[in-house]
């Protein structure tokens, strides 16, 4: 039930990123107008460059959508989780200051294909913040929809895919308009309120200059041309049902007339050029902007330039491109909804919209009559194509290829198979490793009461007790080892000489001892036993005719960083891989997760297996699959009675490697009694 609940929330979670970062994406200008809203309220506006909320719209947008597909995909779990979690916070902190001063009447976390009022945002992202929790706690539960070494496919064409979006839609316009502007839209139908509903009441406002001096004046009281504007804003006085759109207005600035309805209801053509700032306009395009200038005039259509700038942006604009067409003022905030573009083109027909284009492509004349259509279909067929249709095959072929490997881990794990495997094949041990432990006596008591219970007891599985120098001499005198194998904790990586305190391998052997443990984690932890090192202990073991239980194994950093696999294949390459495929048949390799040894951890009978059959994999590519086959791997890391049935049952686990369990008789046994 866990990971059924923590599925459905990443689910849904992914859904709804991968919606609100895509409606970002196709409007980038949407999204820093929004985001410019936000710094008005702080007055940051003049102290932050277009160019960097620019940035921030295209990173924002690109950062949900990749969080919704990674989830969708469970790529990178625990750091994608994490990074969900944070940006939810976040969001809520910044929808519950929303909801509390309503500074913005709508957040934008939809762009403006979906809109939601401030308490809305705020349930919205307390449910998603819940979501986040949930998936957070438990990122390892999301099931994979591509396995681990096509993930980098995933992300990198993700990444490519929204980035070019957005530089395609900030080139021409928007791939989908949102917006009651769009093409087809009739402006007046747009502006119409049904009978019976509340009438709202708005009012403009112009903020006119005249010898130094600013005024505020009203539709009512607008003053002659005498005075200079500066700005102008609509606000609603009184709330009512509110049409789709309801601040468009045109006044031509020379006389000050309101032409909005002469515009609306011209039966013919009307080119309208959009250009909220002129200050800030796009000029590279003025040759083509008046070769249709021309083109309207020729042809008796109406031509007029719509900005919210000034005489001195008009003048400047003028200046620059030999504008001769009229200008008139319409709020700012309205051109920014009608195009996204500075300058963009509109063309009208009955106050219908039927053309729109960017100053980066304006058409040429053959061009302009032919009335666009906003085709939905095909823009997401476009997508489909591009996107999703590339991701679903490369899913597809990732689960037949795992599909297929599961067949085969299948038929490994096939009961009747194993058995003849494990009887024809590789042999299962349980090794004991008393490391610094028991003296003399002691030793050499647990070494018989070994002796007596297994003779009596015949197990199923070769065992192996390694135990420190000073008890192999005494305990090999006495031990059956048709039974119990007798092995060192160690050699010298030396063959002989000035070297005091050394036991070399030919000293192990001398005593009666088979086996001998090398590159223990503890070994290279606290003794800093290089792989080099290791290498000749391995060569003189060998050389000894001594059988090597090998050990390799990750930190707890290295398996949280997902790195298990580079770690335990970088120590056999270093140590072991050297050698001939004769020689590396008396290695004996022992996994030991350093995170489980001695924790009271333990990795799960999933996970072990998991790397051991990995380890297997490596061996077959370095020596081939029979070589594989037969080379014992051991578990070792907090193994014991309770767990060791579950462990042994995978088909890749050959036993254990036992630390403070093989320190007492009737522990040691019980893990030995799991292979009956």
């Amino acid at each position: 039930m866990r990971t059924i609940a923590v599925n459905v929330c990443r689910l849904i979670l992914a859904v709804v990123f991968i919606l609100s970062g895509f409606v970002k994406a196709v409007d980038p200008l949407g999204t820093q107008y929004k985001l410019q809203d936000y710094l008005e309220v702080f007055h940051l506006e003049k102290s932050v460059a277009d160019w960097m909320t620019l940035a921030a719209s295209v990173s924002l947008s690109a950062l949900e959508f990749c969080i919704g597909i990674f989830l969708l995909f469970a790529i990178r779990r625990r750091l994608v989780s994490k990074v969900t979690f944070v940006f939810m916070v976040v969001m809520t902190i910044v929808t519950l200051w929303l909801a509390i001063f309503d500074p913005i009447q709508d957040c934008g976390c939809f762009g403006d294909a979906l809109k939601l009022t401030n308490g809305q945002t705020l349930a919205k992202n307390f449910v998603l913040l819940t979501l986040a929790a949930v998936v957070v706690r438990n990122p390892l539960r999301m099931r994979r929809f591509i396995s681990k070494t096509n993930q980098g496919i995933v992300i990198n064409f993700t990444v490519l895919f929204i980035l070019m979006t957005s530089t395609w839609s900030l080139y021409r316009l928007p791939m989908f308009d949102f917006r009651p502007y769009h093409i087809g839209a009739n402006i007046k139908k747009g502006m119409e309120i049904p009978k019976g509903a509340k009438q709202p009441k708005f009012d403009t406002t112009f903020i006119m200059e005249k010898n130094g001096e600013q005024k505020e004046f009203t539709l009512e009281n607008y003053p002659d041309s005498t005075w200079t504007f500066i700005d102008s804003k609509t606000v609603i006085t009184e709330k009512g049902y509110e049409p789709p759109i309801h601040d468009f207005s045109i006044t031509e600035t020379a006389t000050g007339e309101d032409i909005t309805q002469q515009v609306l209801d011209d039966k013919g053509y009307t080119f309208l050029l959009i250009a909220p700032y002129l200050e800030h306009a796009d000029d590279g395009s003025f040759g083509d902007i008046d070769r249709i200038f021309e083109y309207a005039q020729d042809n008796g259509h109406k031509f007029y330039c719509l900005t919210a700038s000034g005489n001195d942006g008009i003048e400047h604009w003028s200046d620059m491109t030999g504008a001769e067409y009229p200008f008139c003022t319409t709020d700012a905030t309205t051109l920014k909804t009608i195009i996204r573009s500075n300058p963009g083109l509109v063309l009208l027909k009955n106050g219908t919209i039927i053309g729109k284009w960017s100053h980066n492509a304006l058409p040429t004349n053959k061009q302009i009559m032919v009335h666009q259509k906003d085709n939905v279909a095909m823009k997401l067929t476009t997508i489909i194509l591009w996107f999703v249709l590339p991701l679903t095959l490369l899913t597809i072929a990732d689960r037949l290829w795992a599909w297929t490997k599961w067949i085969k881990r299948k038929k490994r794990s096939n009961r009747l198979y194993q058995l003849l495997k494990r009887q024809k094949m590789r042999k299962k041990i349980v090794a004991g490793n008393w490391k610094m432990n028991m003296n003399l006596q002691d030793g050499v008591a647990l070494a018989k009461e070994l002796n007596e219970t297994l003779a009596a007891d015949k197990p199923n599985c070769g065992v192996v007790i390694c135990t420190p120098f000073i008890h192999l001499a005494s305990i090999a005198q006495f031990l059956n080892q048709d039974i119990i194998g007798l092995g060192a904790e160690n050699c010298a990586d030396k063959e002989k000489g000035a070297y005091t305190g050394e036991v070399s391998a030919e000293m192990v052997k001398s005593t009666g001892a088979q086996y001998v443990i090398l590159g223990h984690s503890e070994r290279r932890q606290y003794y800093n036993e290089t792989p080099e090192i290791l290498k000749e202990k391995v060569l003189l073991a060998l050389k000894n005719n001594l059988k090597v239980i090998f050990c390799i194994g990750e930190t707890l950093e290295e398996r949280e960083a997902e790195k298990q696999n580079e770690v335990v294949k970088a120590e056999l390459e270093g140590s072991v891989f050297n050698l001939s495929a004769e020689d590396f048949k008396n290695i004996i390799i022992a996994y030991e997760p350093i995170w489980a040894i001695g924790t009271g951890k333990t990795a799960t009978a999933d996970q072990a297996e998991e790397i051991h059959a990995y380890i297997r994999s490596i061996i077959a590519e370095k020596y081939g699959e029979i070589v594989a086959e037969d080379t014992t791997i051991l578990y070792g890391g907090s193994c014991k009675a309770s767990n060791a049935p579950e462990l042994f049952a995978k088909p890749d686990i050959d036993g254990g490697l036992i630390g403070g369990a093989s320190l007492k008789a009737a522990d040691f046994k019980g893990i030995i009694d799991a292979w009956k």
